[in-house]
């Protein structure tokens, strides 16, 4: 193949790693193919068996050795909760026994609440916020 269908499929490999939310699998097979269409370019001539086989040895080695390294940089620390509202007031809008789910605004957005606290909840409460887990605050009623 010519060197330049193998950087043009490098750069639509590329696109669709932008274009989707996957885990940096598109980007190695896209440097691939931009490394063989370099190649070309630069005289370094294969049959097209060869082309197809350094690809696939480039892709898949950036695949092994470099993916896990990005991932792990990437989720260094991890994911945590959203500390920066504990403390804060939301308002009840639905009623909550304890131990239950509901729902209460914060900040203008709907959220899930869990009753932390041993009191009923009712809408137009006020309600503190003491930890969150994932999308969910966990509230305790307060003055």
């Amino acid at each position: 193949m010519d060197w330049w269908v193998w950087v043009l499929l490098g750069f639509i490999l590329l696109a669709g790693e932008m274009a989707t939310p996957g885990g940096f699998y598109l980007l190695f097979f896209g440097l691939g193919a931009l490394a063989v269409g370099l190649a070309e370019l630069a005289g370094l001539v294969f049959p097209v068996w060869g082309q197809w086989l350094v690809f696939s040895a480039i892709s898949v080695a950036l695949l092994v050795l470099v993916r896990p390294r990005i991932v792990g940089r990437l989720h260094q620390g991890g994911v945590g909760p959203d500390d920066s509202v504990v403390g804060e007031w939301v308002r009840v809008e639905t009623r909550v026994e304890p131990g239950e789910l509901g729902r209460g605004e914060l900040r203008g957005s709907p959220w899930t609440i869990s009753n932390a606290g041993s009191a009923v909840l009712v809408p137009g409460d006020r309600c503190l916020v003491l930890r969150v887990e994932g999308l969910t605050l966990h509230v305790k009623k307060g003055g």
